[in-house]
């Protein structure tokens, strides 16, 4: 067994199902088993006692197997266990954290996006997720399978987490939206499509949305089902965004909600069925922040947008800090602008993961769309459009990403020296320039001609994979710039574009 190879980053996540082919089952009951234990003796090693850990899980078919060994192994290192059944990623954090009687440990069961046959756990405390070094520790624990039973097993107990979280919601919006005229209903009037892609997030419509009276009726794909059989549950794929946007159409719907697998990432769905995702969502929820704290800084991933610069700095009068991919490097980013002195109260990536100062720096797509919510709720009184806030800002005319695959032993070696020598030879370009500072890759602003864009040459966070994002504000722009692409790239034999094929 290579306890490592389950390492993702901050989370551990495996191949639980047979049925897809190359993909060999590594994430067992046994396993979850052995985890359970190995997590409870990384607790101990931190200094808690009295242990205490909720457990829940998304959709997947895989889950309540996995969770069932995965609790039996907290019972038989000591710890009291509750058993939170179906639930989201964040209220899985939010379990440690509840006045009353916090746990000391949330786990959620999850594999995000990912297809059916995936699964996977994440970690939490009060101090938030855990970190790469914390879920390497969790392995090692787990791969010495030295382990002393103890004294007595507490059997395990039956909490509904997302009852609490889901009313907490629904407190927030009513006491932030304030409206005295229709105050537990501040959403009166209002058609809301949710669209929670058979994963965890149905309960937003039934729990949140009807109690601040909104109609749900065109809402779609509620049902909890793990083989995802209408698309994938994912706010950065097309066609699930293209599914709630027509949803929002057809049902003429003033607001469509899309959430992925686990409800810790969201977008939304003007009335008009245009999506607003990625920069464009990124620029809402900053004009909420930055109404509500005056030249904070927004932390991003680092495929924004000029536009979106533009509108935080320009309109919003914040600061832009773009930064790199991954929804952790993102919120350690901002935790450490504001150990430092610099007001953060935002961090939030393209994909949709958003973390508030105000919430924990919790990436909670729920959160998100509640604090959206509460706008809309104000704006509609006044008879005005939630987009009405990002009117000001401008989107390119093309944009395009590419996924360049790496043939090398050492891929993130080679594409380093791509990048190094790229940059040397950019700087030689008439019209182009090195954007600096800049903290993942190379970014270029294209300037020449009929360019007006940039793009950004990086290495992916987990793949033998090089992401090649490219915008411009001209059409045939995109295509210039590739043009120009292909002629430098064309040296690196090991470098596969899907362009150069």
């Amino acid at each position: 067994m290579n306890w490592k190879k389950l390492q993702n980053g901050s989370d551990i996540r495996g191949v639980a199902l047979e049925g897809v082919k190359g993909e060999a089952v590594n994430l067992t009951p046994e396993v979850a088993y052995v985890l359970g234990k190995a997590f409870a003796g990384w607790l101990i090693r931190q200094d808690y006692t009295d242990l205490s850990v909720a457990v829940g899980t998304d959709s997947r078919i895989s889950g309540p197997e996995l969770k069932q060994a995965f609790m039996e192994g907290l019972c038989e290192a000591g710890a009291r266990v509750f058993d939170c059944g179906l639930a989201s990623t964040p209220a899985m954090f939010m379990a440690t954290v509840y006045g009353g009687q916090p746990v000391t440990a949330g786990v959620m069961i999850t594999a995000s996006h990912l297809p059916y046959n995936r699964n996977g756990f994440k970690f939490f405390t009060a101090s938030g997720g855990l970190d790469k070094k914390d879920i390497s520790e969790i392995l090692s624990i787990a791969e010495a399978n030295d382990f002393s039973p103890a004294d007595g097993i507490v059997p395990v107990e039956s909490l509904n987490l997302i009852d609490v979280y889901a009313a907490g919601l629904v407190e927030y919006v009513r006491r932030q939206a304030n409206i005295q005229s229709h105050y537990d209903q501040p959403l009166q009037g209002l058609k809301i499509s949710v669209d929670a892609g058979n994963g965890a997030g149905g309960f937003f419509a039934s729990q949140v949305l009807i109690p601040l009276g909104a109609d749900t009726s065109g809402s779609q794909f509620l049902e909890p089902d793990g083989h995802f059989p209408n698309h994938v549950p994912n706010p950065e794929d097309k066609d699930a965004m293209q599914s709630i946007c027509d949803a929002v159409v057809r049902e003429k719907a003033d607001l469509g909600i899309i959430f992925d697998t686990d409800v810790d990432r969201s977008a939304i769905v003007d009335g008009q069925g245009n999506p607003v995702n990625r920069n464009a969502l990124i620029a809402l929820i900053s004009a909420v922040v930055l109404a509500e704290h005056p030249g904070s800084t927004i932390v991003t991933d680092s495929i924004t947008s000029e536009g979106l610069t533009s509108f935080i700095e320009n309109d919003l009068k914040g600061k832009h800090h773009r930064f790199q991919r991954g929804y952790k490097n993102v919120i350690n980013e901002a935790l450490r602008c504001n150990k430092e002195g610099e007001e953060c109260w935002l961090a939030i990536e393209t994909s949709g993961h958003a973390a508030l100062k105000e919430n924990y720096f919790l990436d909670d797509g729920a959160y998100l769309v509640a604090k959206l919510l509460v706008e809309l709720a104000k704006l509609h009184h006044r008879g005005r459009q939630l987009t009405h806030l990002i009117a000001g800002l401008k989107h390119p005319a093309e944009s395009r990403e590419i996924r360049c695959s790496i043939e090398d032993e050492n891929a993130a070696d080679y594409g380093r020296k791509v990048l190094a020598v790229l940059e040397k030879e950019v700087r030689g370009y008439k019209g182009w320039e090195v954007v600096s500072p800049n903290y993942e890759g190379l970014r270029v602003r294209c300037t020449a001609p009929g360019e007006q864009g940039w793009f950004l040459l990086r290495l992916s966070l987990h793949d033998p994979v090089m992401p090649l994002n490219i915008e411009s504000d001209m059409p045939g722009g995109v295509e210039l710039i590739l043009s120009k692409l292909k002629v430098l790239l064309q040296q690196f034999h090991r470098l596969k574009l899907p362009l150069l094929s």
